[in-house]
């Protein structure tokens, strides 16, 4: 939301998944796909070095302090290249699997605006409709003011609102943590707590990251629907795509399937954000995500969010001119973009330059674990990259990457 090598390949065939029902249900709510383009089988020599070029990167990543991670680089019509290093679980020194689910925290994101822009393009509701059309008296006090908000501000993160987050400490030391870990949180307790705070600006006015947004998505989806937002997520894009190993938990605290240790370092005393002063790492693999709820509660591979992020670009999940919507961006804060230089932030998706153009993409960062993903423009490259940490530490002596952690991978997945 907002964190010993034992490494190889596996280079397998990309997987069908869609069954004739599969596709026929997809096709119910979508648009057209981009047209079909004849696709040369790469030479076998251009798969093994950029095999080598993707694992020397990830072995590269142990050294900024993450237990272990696991890439997926999916390619329209060639093989998938997969590639992990380090350790899925350090006491028992083995890797993390191959087809292992993780908490994808805020890549939620884009699952639950997808959602209401397919309601938007069913005409059950507009972007321009205010948050208190459908949610009357939820955004109040404070100076928040669900009148003045509309639903594309919640998706842009264009709002104001103030994050629900900041005033719940428990999650963020390791005592809170261990303490409240499985505690329940509604999506309408969660608000409230955002309510207690004063609005970060204007609406419309500047743009600011707040997970409030999302949890009043999710809460809108309910209200235009009558379903819970999980259910319509899954009716509308997990199961008409295929995406066998995508679950929306709930409450429940487990990681169903193979999976690796999620490992949390909290802040010590006297952190700053310059110097969080970390603490020994803690099993931070189960916990309740309720409290996350549509900002960042699903779990699922590498291999389903690639396959989701190739749908959306290609035109497989969204009607043409809601992906013009959902690709309309306005730039991020200044903060944003001294881990993405020069992104721009959509409707629950960003765009960011890379050394070849540029790609969609969508972070997430929850306890025990990190995801970092982007797909080219025109859909044929995707690459997921997980870490079991989202409190990565240095190796002594080795200086943190002047951006985001994964840059380097997801560059060369993408541009070679």
């Amino acid at each position: 939301m907002t964190t010993r090598t034992t490494s190889g390949p596996n280079t397998r065939p990309r997987r069908t998944r869609r069954t004739a029902a599969a596709a026929a249900a997809a096709c119910a709510t979508l648009a057209t796909a981009l047209p079909a383009t004849a696709v040369a089988t790469p030479p076998r020599h251009h798969d093994a070095h950029l095999q080598q070029v993707l694992q020397q990167d990830a072995d590269a990543l142990l050294a900024q302090g993450t237990p272990g991670v696991l890439a997926e680089l999916d390619r329209a019509g060639h093989r998938d290249v997969t590639v992990r290093a380090g350790y899925g679980n350090v006491a028992a020194q083995t890797p993390v699997p191959w087809n292992a689910r993780f908490r994808i925290a805020s890549v939620t994101k884009p699952f639950v605006a997808v959602t209401l822009l397919q309601l938007v393009g069913e005409g059950r509701l507009s972007l321009e409709d205010t948050v208190e059309q459908h949610l009357p008296g939820v955004v109040q006090g404070n100076g928040n003011d669900g009148n003045l908000i509309t639903i594309r501000q919640l998706l842009q993160h264009t709002s104001g609102l103030p994050e629900y987050l900041a005033v719940m400490p428990q999650l963020f030391s390791e005592e809170g943590f261990l303490q409240h870990r499985f505690d329940d949180l509604t999506q309408e307790e969660a608000v409230a707590l955002a309510m207690t705070q004063a609005p970060t600006f204007a609406p419309g006015t500047s743009w600011n990251y707040s997970n409030t947004n999302y949890v009043l998505a999710g809460m809108v989806i309910e209200q235009v629907t009558g379903n819970t937002w999980e259910h319509e997520v899954r009716e509308r894009i997990v199961r008409p795509l295929g995406l066998r190993h995508t679950t929306l938990p709930g409450s429940s605290s487990e990681i169903p399937g193979p999976h690796a240790v999620g490992y949390e370092r909290f802040p010590g005393e006297g952190a700053t954000p310059e110097d969080p002063r970390y603490g020994e790492a803690i099993d931070a693999t189960e916990l309740n995500p309720s409290w996350a709820g549509a900002a960042g509660a699903i779990i699922s591979t590498t291999d389903d969010v690639n396959e989701f992020l190739q749908a959306l670009v290609s035109g497989r999940v969204l009607r043409p001119a809601q992906w013009v919507d959902m690709t309309a961006t306005v730039p991020a804060s200044e903060e944003f973009r001294s881990n993405w230089p020069g992104a721009r932030y959509g409707l629950g998706i960003m765009w960011v330059p890379t050394s070849c153009g540029g790609m969609w993409a969508h972070g997430g960062d929850i306890q025990g674990f990190m995801t970092r993903n982007g797909v080219t423009p025109d859909g044929r490259r995707s690459v997921v990259v997980s870490f079991n940490t989202d409190s990565p530490v240095p190796q002594p002596g080795v200086q943190s990457p002047a951006g985001d952690l994964a840059t380097q991978l997801i560059d060369d997945a993408l541009c070679r």
